[in-house]
This record gives C-alpha cells, sequence and structure tokens, in this order.
C-alpha cells in the first residue's frame, strides 16, 4: 500500500504548545513548527514576535488520511484553543499569536467550516467563535530550537504551559 500523507495546518497560539496534542498518533507523520499568513518571506522568531509580518506561529502536521482524517485532527485542535479570543491564545497576545485553520484544498474548508459551526451550535462558549478558516500560504518552519520544544526542554516548556492558563481553560471547557 502507498502512504498518500497530507498537510494540515494550524495556529494556536504558542506554537510549542500546538506540536504535543498532534504528536502522539498513528497516521501522524510528523509536526513542524513554524509560520504562515504573512507576506515576509523566510521570518525569523524574532521578527515575528513583533507583530509586524503578518505571520502565525502555527504547526503544520504532515498526515496519513487514511490512518487519521483531517476531521480528528480538528477535533484535537479546538480543543487546544479559545475559539473566542480573537487577540491571541491565553498569555501569548498579538496578531501572531492569533488561532486560525489554513486550510490547503476544497475538502479541508469545508470540514473546517463545518466543525466551527457545529462547535458555534454547541452552546460549550457563551462569546462567539472567531478562529478564522484561511487559505493556506507560504509555510515557513521555524528555527531548530523551536522543534519539537516539548521534548527537547521539558522543563521550561512545562513551566511555560503551566503559567499559561492553557491546561486550566481546556479543562474548564473540554472536560471529556
Amino acid at each position: 500500500m502507498v502512504q498518500k500523507f497530507e498537510k494540515a495546518t494550524f495556529a494556536g497560539g504558542c506554537f510549542w504548545c500546538m506540536v504535543k496534542p498532534f504528536d502522539k498518533w498513528d497516521g501522524i507523520e510528523k509536526v513542524v513548527s513554524g509560520y504562515t499568513g504573512g507576506d515576509v518571506e523566510n521570518p525569523t522568531y524574532e521578527q515575528v514576535k513583533t507583530g509586524k509580518t503578518g505571520h502565525y506561529e502555527a504547526v503544520q502536521i504532515t498526515y496519513d488520511p487514511e490512518i487519521f482524517p483531517y476531521e480528528k485532527l480538528l477535533e484535537i485542535f479546538w480543543q487546544q484553543i479559545d475559539p473566542t479570543d480573537a487577540g491571541g491564545q491565553f498569555q501569548d497576545r498579538g496578531s501572531n499569536y492569533r488561532a486560525a485553520i489554513f486550510y490547503h484544498n476544497e475538502e479541508q474548508k469545508r470540514l473546517a467550516e463545518a466543525s466551527k459551526k457545529a462547535l458555534a451550535e454547541s452552546g460549550k462558549f457563551k462569546k462567539p467563535i472567531v478562529t478564522e478558516i484561511l487559505p493556506a500560504k507560504t509555510f515557513y518552519p521555524a528555527e531548530d530550537y523551536h522543534q519539537d520544544f516539548y521534548k527537547k526542554n521539558p522543563k521550561e516548556y512545562h513551566e511555560d504551559r503551566a503559567k499559561s492558563g492553557r491546561d486550566e481553560f481546556i479543562a474548564a471547557h473540554w472536560k471529556n
């Protein structure tokens, strides 16, 4: 059997916190931290964190849709973010930390829009779902020290995540 991998790209605030939730599943080939959505070519972390490049911190997932369908990726994504916050995610504020789904084809767009609508209609959140669904643009991998940060720097990763408020938000909104 020939594996046919596809790409999915999600922005959910700090990319360090967006790798681990996707990294542990069969059918996920790799998860890369990087930058997308802006107009600056080959941006650096220092440039992106100024908020002036138009880029989001994001993760790009290479996956086998036969083993791990896009719908499951969307389900995991929504459970990592505050979809009602247009100004960033948790302690990380600014345009580079906004949440977004970047679709790579019309099927991903359709599925993302349907999942957003279902979440909005679920009544889980009192405020509107503001996470954008945007066409994928060039994805620039982040510097090596950002890749697999939770594995390479577990102490710093856990400290940063603990003070972010992300885990408390997830526990409060996604109990199961």
